[in-house]
């Protein structure tokens, strides 16, 4: 069956506007022109913008999809493996969240009673989830995947008064590494307090520290560009001057 872009519109949910744009960066072509002028879509192109949608949910950003889905390797059905998987592990996290309001909801009504632990469940996976959006695949990689789910377990027991000790931990870390790095001197003070604040941040996380895990974790920082984004988000040169005084703190600059 054949598309026109507002057919394929009501089919799939998304804008005229959108369908087009995908076509302009090149992510999904029309399968061919009509003599009105009309781009007109085949199967091919609807299981591509499926892809593309899928992706979509994911979190995934168009230049990344688009390297993804025109890539000579990509396998439809490998993908779409991959998609079921994640999708699994989505809802398996809202369902914790879900039931967690839920509860809380239960105990504001005076229906059931709830210990401090089950309050903090969700939040507790949330800490995690975001772990593993930003360095799970490279952690896993670098240390295996044990060490990541030691880590995961760890986060999973961590207490009320844990929960909100990393958070003022961590708030209070950037802004000394913040103030650190307006003074240019990675071996200073204030970046070595910084340094050895990351470290003690690690510990929520980290089953056991290591200097040469924690030295590997700053390097990380500057080989992949998200990591350097998230610390460069105020002052580029943040991430590096990170990873400098981190080396110094343990002694792996030599």
């Amino acid at each position: 069956m054949e598309y026109t872009v507002q057919k394929l519109s009501e089919l799939s949910g998304i804008s005229k506007r959108a369908i087009r744009y995908y076509d302009e960066i090149g992510i999904l072509k029309p399968a061919r022109i009509n003599s009105s002028g009309y781009r007109i879509y085949g199967q091919k192109e609807v299981d591509r913008l499926q892809q593309i949608l899928f992706y979509r949910e994911l979190g995934v950003g168009l230049e990344s999809i688009k390297n993804i889905v025109t890539s000579i390797d990509f396998d439809a059905v490998k993908a779409l493996k991959k998609h079921h998987k994640k999708l699994l592990e989505k809802k398996q996290k809202l369902d914790l969240l879900i039931a967690n309001v839920e509860k809380t909801i239960a105990l504001a009504e005076g229906r059931i009673t709830m210990t401090d632990s089950e309050k903090f469940e969700g939040f507790k996976q949330k800490i995690i989830d975001e772990n593993e959006k930003k360095y799970g695949q490279e952690i896993r990689k670098k240390y295996g995947s044990s060490a990541v789910e030691k880590s995961n377990k760890k986060v999973k027991n961590m207490t009320e008064k844990q929960y909100g000790e990393i958070t003022k931990l961590e708030n209070s870390m950037m802004e000394t590494l913040e103030a650190a790095f307006k003074t240019g001197d990675p071996a200073g003070e204030l970046a070595q307090k910084a340094a050895d604040m990351h470290k003690k941040w690690l510990c929520y996380f980290w089953d056991s520290y290591s200097k040469e895990a924690h030295a590997g974790l700053a390097q990380m920082y500057l080989d992949d560009k998200r990591f350097t984004s998230y610390y460069d988000k105020k002052k580029p040169g943040t991430a590096e001057f990170l990873k400098n005084s981190i080396l110094i703190y343990t002694g792996m600059n030599k």
